[in-house]
């Protein structure tokens, strides 16, 4: 980090814990601004601060007395520190916030879901496409967001093709297109492809849309009121009744947003709801004059951690791999609003401006927001009552120990054995775990075509020997309380023999098994050791069961379609070399089909432009080495 003075100090794990320990190293510390880790016995990272004053931060823990009830845990579980000095307080706070989410500290609040946002492309070519986009910006063209949600931007998108009328097509549909599809047809498109409209008329369409994007609604319905006027005027009434269409699809947008700011032209809506040690922070997109969706998030938190805190824990976590508006509306004050405001403007290089308003526009916002956050934290809660109940329900119908916090379900999928697939998901007291989820491609080329139970073994193995190698004192949280995979005795005493070699022990399965007529609600459960037992048929326990299960299965099959779809698609090019996308199209244009590139000779291949020399003769090679 720029700026950094390298000084690190740490001291060996004591068996001592508590506030004796923390004042023994005020003596080594001095009022530089830093980093502070505090470790349990275990030498585990129990809490990560920041401070400007190192000695005076660390001086306050090292009282006896004074401390809410979870500072006062942390501080008797802590058996030594480490510190790390920086040059400024502000890289303090982004180190800081940077520590927390790479080493997820029990104390502190934690920001547990981190996806980027989506946002919408208007391409770089002659005629440009417009398409969702998600992850790093290496595509040329315009980006307009974030959006809050893949459904905020296809809502947008659809919105957008009524008004303006723009190709959502590929390149490669686009150039290879005879005649107009359906876009056309139901007036989504001009046809562009087939040169229905000039480059000149499609560019106006595009500069129209990224007016909209831009937040110059007004500008383009007073350009289309006066072209529609035009067009009427000169007795064009097919135009005229098109740009009327257009016209009042703009106005269906406009009207259709919800939270609609009238003066805010540009920011992020922060607001923060508190409730019985559990959180929720709503942030609302308002991009261009539009509200381009919200979404909520649920921070790891105490119960006795102040708005504050939890506030500016979850801007430098949640700005971390985003950038900020230009402006941030805040529903509480956060406790170092000049540093995180020094820290985002560094980040966007302008200024960003942190705010908490008392009244207008901006107030009457926030108090949209709190209400989103209040309501979805009651949603939360209830779910989160029901799923407790639910898992509750499981240990005790399986004779486990303790209701099961992780639950691993697997299935398969394939057609006759080709592109078979495994697949995981997980479970636990928040609902799905959908980050969790895993795919394995079935690589046992032994394997007999639709081999079940050797599909299934494959998969539990490399699962296994994976858990094994990441936590193999299972400490970490990775190991299951619970697997249920998809058969009956038959598929149970495979994985037992499996874990058996592995020496795994103590780890619950169950054999989810239709019962004889194949009827769902007639599930049998199957257990080592155990006779099959069955569910009452209206038992919550059941349907939780089946829900899962089939999302087991949907998951598979999503899996195994796309690995399906990969197969039909894929071309003999890709197996060569330095043939990339662009390579390939230019090839594939040139020649018409990879058939074709196969059986061209090595002139007409360095014929092809953007092909050099060298690739050409590789190409050549490649196809002609095969025979």
């Amino acid at each position: 980090m720029t700026g950094e003075s390298n000084h690190e100090s740490g001291r060996e794990a004591s068996p001592e814990t508590g506030h004796k320990v923390i004042q023994s190293y005020l003596k080594t510390l001095d009022g530089s601004p830093g980093v502070y880790r505090m470790l349990g016995a275990q030498s585990q990272v129990l809490y990560v601060g920041k401070a400007r004053n190192l000695k005076a931060r660390v001086s306050s823990y090292s009282r006896p007395t004074g401390h809410t009830p979870r500072i006062a845990r942390m501080i008797a579980e802590t058996a030594s520190m480490m510190f790390l000095t920086t040059a400024t307080e502000t890289e303090a706070l982004l180190l800081e916030q940077n520590l927390i989410k790479q080493l997820k500290p029990r104390y502190n609040v934690l920001l547990r879901d981190d996806k980027s946002f989506p946002n919408i492309l208007v391409t770089g070519h002659d005629f440009p496409m417009i398409k969702k986009h998600r992850g790093a910006k290496k595509e040329k063209g315009q980006y307009y967001g974030p959006f809050a949600s893949a459904g905020a931007v296809n809502r947008t998108l659809g919105q957008l093709q009524r008004v303006f009328q723009l190709r959502n097509c590929s390149d490669t549909q686009f150039e290879s297109r005879t005649r107009p599809c359906l876009q056309y047809q139901i007036k989504r498109c001009t046809a562009p492809c087939v040169g229905y409209i000039s480059k000149a008329e499609y560019a106006a369409q595009v500069r129209d849309a990224q007016r909209y994007l831009s937040g110059r609604s007004t500008e383009i319905q007073e350009k289309l009121a006066a072209d529609m006027q035009e067009a009427s005027a000169a007795m064009e009434f097919e135009r005229a009744a098109a740009l009327r269409d257009r016209i009042k699809a703009l106005t269906q947008v406009q009207t259709a947003q919800g939270i609609n700011p009238r003066t805010v032209g540009e920011a992020d809506l922060v607001a923060l709801h508190l409730e019985k040690g559990q959180a929720c922070v709503q942030v609302f997109f308002i991009r261009a004059g539009q509200n381009w969706g919200n979404k909520d998030f649920y921070p790891r938190v105490g119960a006795d951690v102040a708005e504050a805190e939890v506030l500016e824990a979850f801007l430098g976590q949640f700005y971390d791999t985003k950038d900020p508006a230009r402006q941030i509306i805040l529903s509480h004050e956060i406790e170092s609003p000049d540093l995180m405001a020094e820290a985002l403007t560094g980040k966007l290089g302008r200024k960003v401006a942190l705010l908490v308003p008392q009244k207008g526009e901006k107030a009457e916002l926030v108090e949209a927001a709190l209400r989103n956050a209040r309501e979805s934290l009651a949603r939360k809660m209830s779910e989160s009552a029901t799923q407790a109940k639910l898992l509750k329900g499981v240990a005790e119908a399986f004779d486990l120990p303790g209701p099961p916090e992780r639950i691993e379900v697997y299935d398969n999928s394939h057609i006759q054995g080709a592109h078979a697939v495994g697949a995981m998901i997980v479970a636990g007291p928040e609902g799905l775990m959908k980050n969790q989820y895993r795919k394995f491609n079935i690589r046992g080329d032994e394997l007999t075509p639709g081999d079940d139970f050797g599909m299934m073994k494959e998969v539990l193995t490399r699962r296994l020997k994976r858990l094994i190698k990441e936590d193999p004192d299972r400490d970490k949280g990775l190991w299951p309380d619970l697997l249920l995979i998809d058969g009956g005795q038959g598929q149970v005493s495979a994985v037992h023999s499996i874990m058996q070699e592995m020496g795994v022990r103590d780890l619950p399965m169950v054999g989810v098994a239709k019962g004889l007529d194949r009827d769902a609600g007639k599930e049998e459960f199957h257990r080592m050791g155990k006779r099959p037992m069955a569910l009452r048929h209206n038992d919550p326990v059941l349907y939780f069961i089946q829900r899962l299960r089939d999302e087991a299965h949907r998951f598979a099959i999503g899996t195994h379609r796309a690995k399906r779809t990969k197969a039909v698609s894929a071309s003999p090019l890709d197996e060569i070399a330095g043939v990339g996308a662009a390579r390939k199209r230019a090839l594939l244009a040139h020649f018409g089909s990879a058939k074709a590139v196969s059986r061209a000779n090595l002139a007409d291949l360095k014929a092809v432009e953007g092909v050099s020399a060298a690739l050409a003769q590789k190409v050549y090679d490649h196809f002609h080495e095969k025979g």
